[in-house]
């Protein structure tokens, strides 16, 4: 009997793992989708809408066009290196633009809008959480979530893919600037490869992944501050822990959704 119950105590807690992250991700889904719902229905928050796409959208537009310059210069630079050893330099517009465009535009402006506005969005609404406003909106019979969260649910998926076309459009223009202008590389080649290679399949793809992670984002983040008071540390502390894991879950799950979109796109 001992040795029953010790085979079956790594099993159960194998067990209860599952089971809390099975319900952790329904919990996730049944959030968004009622923060989702509420966007449609009167009265609009259309200040708060306002509000929501100039922080998460203008305010992200500088860090965006920076990164997207660099990963572009990165890519211009290594696969000018790379592709010069089989004498295949001319390719280096579509290796960029691909690039780009399928993977890194999507996935970095995630993350980078995960740092400069996710983790601000679940630090505000955790400390409203523990300043007990959430509860005074309650009181004064305004919906938390239609004041809240529906209006960053709505300027995320209006913002990431206007981000994420402009991170591509500007890291074309780094791989140019470090291929064509610095090593010398034709500006011709460069930007017909670049046009030739991508279709409109790969624009789309881009896009649905941009939706995909404005949705994973949103919801973790706003989750995490919307229910900082269940967590055992309480008040500055308990922020502090939601909006670290906020933005941890949200650069792996945006890595993971990542791979499992790109499997079904490709």
């Amino acid at each position: 009997m001992a040795i029953l119950v010790t085979l079956k105590s790594p099993i159960a807690a194998i067990g209860r793992e599952v089971l809390d992250f099975t319900q952790h991700l329904g919990s996730l889904f049944l959030f968004f989708m009622w923060g989702f719902v509420l966007i449609f229905q009167p009265p609009f928050q259309f200040d708060k809408f306002r509000q929501q796409v100039y922080f998460i959208g203008m305010k992200s537009v500088f860090v965006i066009c920076l990164t997207g310059a660099f990963t572009g210069m990165v890519l211009g630079l290594q696969g000018y290196y790379a592709l010069v050893r089989y004498g295949s330099t001319a390719a280096l517009g579509s290796a960029v633009a691909l690039s780009l465009v399928r993977e890194m535009g999507p996935v970095l402006t995630a993350i980078m809008i995960i740092a400069r506005a996710g983790s601000s969005m679940t630090a505000e609404i955790g400390i409203m959480r523990i300043s007990e406003q959430i509860d005074a909106l309650r009181t004064m019979d305004i919906n938390p979530m239609r004041f809240l969260v529906s209006p960053r649910i709505a300027a995320a998926l209006i913002c990431f893919p206007l981000l994420t076309a402009l991170f591509d459009v500007v890291g074309l223009y780094g791989g140019y600037l470090s291929g064509s202008a610095l090593l010398g590389l034709n500006p011709a080649f460069y930007f017909a490869r670049a046009q030739s290679s991508v279709e409109m399949s790969d624009i789309i793809g881009g896009f649905i992944k941009s939706i995909a992670f404005a949705v994973v984002v949103v919801t973790v983040c706003c989750f995490q501050g919307y229910y900082t008071h269940t967590r055992a540390e309480f008040g500055a502390k308990g922020v502090s822990i939601s909006t670290t894991s906020a933005v941890v879950i949200s650069c792996v799950l945006v890595l993971v959704t990542d791979y499992v979109l790109t499997t079904f796109l490709l």
